[in-house]
């Protein structure tokens, strides 16, 4: 049974502004996909296809976020440049539609964000907020602050509170790892098929990393998408993608990490960096740490 949101949002405070903007936007964005599915004939700065919709959903956030009292800047996946404001405050970063992708194919995407309180590109350490929107079966937002995750129910341009608290289960259940098996390294592929021998594990992958994070927060395991042959620091974006997600799971229980370090803690160069990402349940990352020493 949901309840009415009881967190403040009030005007005076430019987090939960942001945040409530992106609830909103969220649910319009998800109606937007239809008629958007085709490629844009551009690139975003990772040399990734865009499909249109990628394009709509940054002009519709970069529009609306950019009109919030106390917002410094605005920067996504989907373009070059940072946008400055007039404001100096809070730094917005967002990958408007995670697995996008998956359009083609009618599966899961979202959209992911970090709130910083230092210019971008900004460390982990300077979040004080940040969250995913998962367009599933139901429109859900996550969303971390204070060292405390709040899951929502999205309808209708308000959120619904469904779990306060949210902690990642003790037992874990799930894992996910991206990239060619090919292309992991030995010591990774040897921790796969330790964690696979575990008969209590299944097995989660869609394509779309929102909706395999998702899954370990709601049942617990480990998600990855590691250093590559052929992509040592990974394919996902710190700023956008890596750092938020890390953020959220930290902030429930679990653990983030780059291979050695949390991802946290990583000081960024550029804005779109990339970072080799695992995060999931606290024993689970010591463990691939041990295994990638």
């Amino acid at each position: 049974m949901t309840v009415a949101d009881p967190d403040p949002r009030t005007e005076d405070d430019p987090v939960e502004v942001v945040v409530a903007t992106i609830a909103r936007s969220a649910v319009e964005i998800r109606q937007g996909l239809v008629g958007r599915r085709s490629d844009a004939d551009q690139e975003n700065p990772s040399g990734e296809t865009q499909v249109e919709a990628d394009v709509w959903a940054d002009e519709l956030l970069a529009d609306r976020l950019t009109s919030i009292d106390g917002v410094a800047q605005y920067a996504s996946e989907e373009r070059s440049e940072i946008i400055d404001c007039e404001d100096e405050a809070y730094c917005v970063a967002v990958d408007p539609l995670d697995g996008s992708s998956n359009l083609k194919s009618n599966n899961t995407m979202g959209t992911v964000f970090g709130i910083y309180d230092e210019p971008l590109p900004a460390p982990g350490s300077a979040l004080v907020a940040a969250g995913f929107v998962l367009y599933g079966p139901i429109t859900t937002m996550a969303y971390a602050r204070d060292g405390t995750v709040t899951k929502y129910e999205l309808t209708g341009g308000e959120r619904s509170v469904v779990e306060e608290d949210v902690t990642l289960p003790d037992d874990p259940l799930v894992y996910g790892f991206g990239g060619r098996v090919p292309h992991w390294s030995d010591d990774f592929r040897e921790y796969v098929r330790e964690i696979e021998s575990n008969p209590d594990h299944k097995l989660r992958y869609g394509g779309a990393m929102i909706g395999d994070v998702n899954q370990v927060l709601t049942y617990g395991g480990i998600f990855a998408y590691p250093a590559l042959e052929d992509s040592p620091r990974g394919k996902l974006r710190l700023q956008f993608e890596g750092n938020p997600i890390a953020y959220v799971i930290e902030s429930a229980g679990g653990r983030s990490s780059d291979g050695t370090q949390s991802i946290l803690e990583i000081d960024p160069e550029i804005v779109h960096e990339r970072v080799p990402l695992h995060v999931g349940n606290t024993d689970l990352i010591e463990r691939l740490e041990s295994a990638l020493a």
